[in-house]
Protein backbone atom coordinates (compact mmCIF):
# COMPACT_ATOMS: atom_id res chain seq x y z
CA UNK A 1 0.00 0.00 0.00
CA UNK A 2 1.35 3.25 -1.07
CA UNK A 3 1.97 5.81 1.88
CA UNK A 4 -0.92 7.83 1.87
CA UNK A 5 -0.95 11.30 3.57
CA UNK A 6 -3.50 13.85 4.42
CA UNK A 7 -3.63 17.38 4.42
CA UNK A 8 -4.14 20.40 6.86
CA UNK A 9 -5.23 23.92 6.34
CA UNK A 10 -1.69 24.81 6.18
CA UNK A 11 -1.12 22.71 3.28
CA UNK A 12 1.48 20.21 5.17
CA UNK A 13 1.43 16.42 4.82
CA UNK A 14 0.61 14.58 7.90
CA UNK A 15 0.80 10.69 8.13
CA UNK A 16 -2.29 8.65 9.08
CA UNK A 17 -1.99 6.47 11.91
CA UNK A 18 -5.19 4.93 11.33
CA UNK A 19 -3.67 4.39 7.06
CA UNK A 20 -0.50 3.17 8.60
CA UNK A 21 -2.08 0.16 10.59
CA UNK A 22 -1.09 -2.95 8.48
CA UNK A 23 2.73 -2.46 9.50
CA UNK A 24 2.02 -1.26 13.32
CA UNK A 25 0.11 -4.50 13.37
CA UNK A 26 2.62 -6.85 11.97
CA UNK A 27 5.18 -5.35 14.03
CA UNK A 28 3.03 -5.90 17.18
CA UNK A 29 2.18 -9.59 16.17
CA UNK A 30 5.96 -10.24 15.81
CA UNK A 31 6.56 -8.79 19.82
CA UNK A 32 3.49 -10.76 20.87
CA UNK A 33 4.77 -14.41 19.04
CA UNK A 34 8.47 -13.06 20.31
CA UNK A 35 6.68 -12.81 23.98
CA UNK A 36 5.26 -16.45 23.66
CA UNK A 37 8.61 -17.40 22.74
CA UNK A 38 10.50 -16.18 25.51
CA UNK A 39 7.72 -17.34 28.32
CA UNK A 40 8.22 -20.94 26.82
CA UNK A 41 11.89 -21.13 27.16
CA UNK A 42 11.25 -19.95 30.49
CA UNK A 43 9.42 -22.33 31.39
CA UNK A 44 11.30 -25.39 29.98
CA UNK A 45 14.33 -23.48 31.68
CA UNK A 46 12.56 -23.37 34.96
CA UNK A 47 11.85 -27.18 34.58
CA UNK A 48 15.44 -28.02 34.26
CA UNK A 49 16.65 -26.57 37.22
CA UNK A 50 13.60 -27.72 39.37
CA UNK A 51 14.70 -31.37 37.80
CA UNK A 52 18.44 -30.72 37.78
CA UNK A 53 17.49 -30.06 41.90
CA UNK A 54 16.06 -33.53 42.09
CA UNK A 55 19.18 -35.64 42.01
CA UNK A 56 20.27 -38.81 39.44
CA UNK A 57 21.78 -35.71 37.07
CA UNK A 58 24.58 -36.84 35.24
CA UNK A 59 26.35 -34.32 32.82
CA UNK A 60 26.45 -35.16 29.09
CA UNK A 61 29.37 -34.84 26.60
CA UNK A 62 28.21 -31.67 24.00
CA UNK A 63 29.14 -32.29 20.68
CA UNK A 64 31.17 -29.71 19.07
CA UNK A 65 28.78 -29.08 16.09
CA UNK A 66 27.27 -27.40 18.27
CA UNK A 67 29.63 -24.47 18.14
CA UNK A 68 29.72 -24.85 14.37
CA UNK A 69 26.07 -24.17 13.99
CA UNK A 70 26.19 -21.41 16.50
CA UNK A 71 28.79 -19.61 14.06
CA UNK A 72 26.75 -20.24 11.47
CA UNK A 73 23.26 -18.84 12.86
CA UNK A 74 25.74 -15.80 14.00
CA UNK A 75 26.67 -14.80 10.35
CA UNK A 76 23.24 -14.98 8.90
CA UNK A 77 22.00 -12.27 11.49
CA UNK A 78 25.08 -10.34 9.40
CA UNK A 79 23.61 -11.45 6.13
CA UNK A 80 20.38 -10.57 7.07
CA UNK A 81 21.19 -6.94 8.07
CA UNK A 82 23.39 -6.56 4.56
CA UNK A 83 19.69 -7.51 3.12
CA UNK A 84 18.31 -4.63 5.00
CA UNK A 85 21.09 -2.70 4.29
CA UNK A 86 20.56 -3.50 0.65
CA UNK A 87 17.16 -2.36 0.21
CA UNK A 88 17.70 0.63 2.06
CA UNK A 89 19.71 1.30 -0.52
CA UNK A 90 16.96 0.24 -3.16
CA UNK A 91 19.53 -2.62 -4.02
CA UNK A 92 18.24 -6.11 -4.57
CA UNK A 93 18.33 -7.80 -1.37
CA UNK A 94 18.01 -11.30 -3.38
CA UNK A 95 21.61 -12.31 -2.70
CA UNK A 96 21.98 -11.55 0.64
CA UNK A 97 18.86 -12.60 1.70
CA UNK A 98 19.69 -16.12 -0.39
CA UNK A 99 23.04 -16.24 1.96
CA UNK A 100 20.93 -15.75 5.28
CA UNK A 101 18.53 -18.43 4.07
CA UNK A 102 21.65 -21.11 2.94
CA UNK A 103 22.97 -20.79 6.79
CA UNK A 104 19.39 -20.43 8.64
CA UNK A 105 19.05 -24.17 6.63
CA UNK A 106 22.59 -25.00 8.01
CA UNK A 107 21.97 -24.83 11.07
CA UNK A 108 18.64 -26.90 10.98
CA UNK A 109 20.57 -29.34 8.98
CA UNK A 110 23.73 -29.33 11.58
CA UNK A 111 21.55 -29.36 14.65
CA UNK A 112 19.69 -32.62 12.69
CA UNK A 113 23.60 -34.07 12.79
CA UNK A 114 23.92 -33.15 16.25
CA UNK A 115 20.91 -35.22 17.14
CA UNK A 116 22.54 -38.57 15.07
CA UNK A 117 25.34 -38.26 17.12
CA UNK A 118 23.77 -38.19 20.53
CA UNK A 119 21.89 -41.31 19.44
CA UNK A 120 25.49 -42.30 17.87
CA UNK A 121 26.33 -42.52 21.76
CA UNK A 122 23.34 -43.93 23.21
CA UNK A 123 21.60 -40.85 24.12
CA UNK A 124 17.73 -40.65 23.14
CA UNK A 125 15.18 -38.27 24.32
CA UNK A 126 14.22 -40.49 26.86
CA UNK A 127 17.76 -41.77 28.11
CA UNK A 128 17.96 -39.45 30.95
CA UNK A 129 16.78 -36.58 31.80
CA UNK A 130 19.82 -34.42 30.54
CA UNK A 131 19.43 -35.57 27.29
CA UNK A 132 16.01 -35.05 26.71
CA UNK A 133 16.32 -31.10 27.79
CA UNK A 134 18.66 -31.37 25.10
CA UNK A 135 16.57 -32.39 22.58
CA UNK A 136 14.00 -30.58 23.46
CA UNK A 137 16.11 -27.42 23.85
CA UNK A 138 17.31 -27.38 20.47
CA UNK A 139 14.24 -29.40 18.67
CA UNK A 140 11.89 -26.33 20.04
CA UNK A 141 14.28 -23.91 18.83
CA UNK A 142 14.94 -25.63 15.24
CA UNK A 143 10.74 -25.76 14.89
CA UNK A 144 11.07 -21.80 15.60
CA UNK A 145 13.46 -21.38 13.18
CA UNK A 146 12.02 -23.01 10.32
CA UNK A 147 9.20 -20.13 11.37
CA UNK A 148 11.69 -17.77 9.77
CA UNK A 149 13.07 -19.94 6.99
CA UNK A 150 9.65 -19.96 5.92
CA UNK A 151 9.30 -15.83 5.98
CA UNK A 152 12.68 -15.86 3.92
CA UNK A 153 11.87 -18.19 1.05
CA UNK A 154 8.41 -15.93 1.19
CA UNK A 155 10.80 -12.78 1.02
CA UNK A 156 12.88 -14.70 -1.68
CA UNK A 157 9.90 -15.57 -4.17
CA UNK A 158 8.86 -12.11 -4.03
CA UNK A 159 12.10 -10.96 -4.79
CA UNK A 160 13.14 -13.21 -7.47
CA UNK A 161 9.70 -13.12 -8.71
CA UNK A 162 9.70 -10.22 -10.29
CA UNK A 163 7.78 -8.19 -8.21
CA UNK A 164 9.29 -4.52 -8.15
CA UNK A 165 8.39 -3.68 -4.76
CA UNK A 166 9.16 -5.38 -0.82
CA UNK A 167 8.18 -3.42 1.49
CA UNK A 168 10.14 -2.72 3.99
CA UNK A 169 8.39 -4.01 7.29
CA UNK A 170 8.02 -7.59 6.39
CA UNK A 171 11.98 -7.19 5.38
CA UNK A 172 11.82 -5.68 8.94
CA UNK A 173 9.87 -8.40 11.14
CA UNK A 174 12.02 -10.92 9.62
CA UNK A 175 14.96 -9.25 10.57
CA UNK A 176 13.73 -8.92 13.99
CA UNK A 177 12.65 -12.23 14.21
CA UNK A 178 15.75 -13.88 13.10
CA UNK A 179 18.04 -11.90 15.82
CA UNK A 180 16.11 -12.82 18.07
CA UNK A 181 16.41 -16.41 17.41
CA UNK A 182 19.89 -15.73 16.89
CA UNK A 183 19.82 -14.10 20.53
CA UNK A 184 18.05 -17.24 21.82
CA UNK A 185 20.33 -19.81 20.70
CA UNK A 186 23.31 -18.15 22.44
CA UNK A 187 20.94 -18.12 25.27
CA UNK A 188 20.11 -21.83 25.02
CA UNK A 189 23.79 -22.80 24.48
CA UNK A 190 24.81 -21.20 27.29
CA UNK A 191 22.46 -23.05 29.33
CA UNK A 192 23.18 -26.28 27.33
CA UNK A 193 26.74 -25.55 27.91
CA UNK A 194 26.46 -25.69 31.84
CA UNK A 195 23.56 -27.33 32.88
CA UNK A 196 23.82 -30.26 31.01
Amino acid sequence: MAATTLTTATSQPVFSPRLQGPTEASRSGIWVGIFAIIMSFAALTSSLLVRQGSGEWSHIIIPSLLYANTAALLLSSFTMEMARRALAKSAGPSMWLTVTLVLGLSFVGGQYLVWRHLAAQGLYLATNPNSSFLYVFTGVHALHLLGGIAMLVYLLAHVIGGHTSLRRHRLDNTAIYWHFMGGLWLYLLFVISTRL
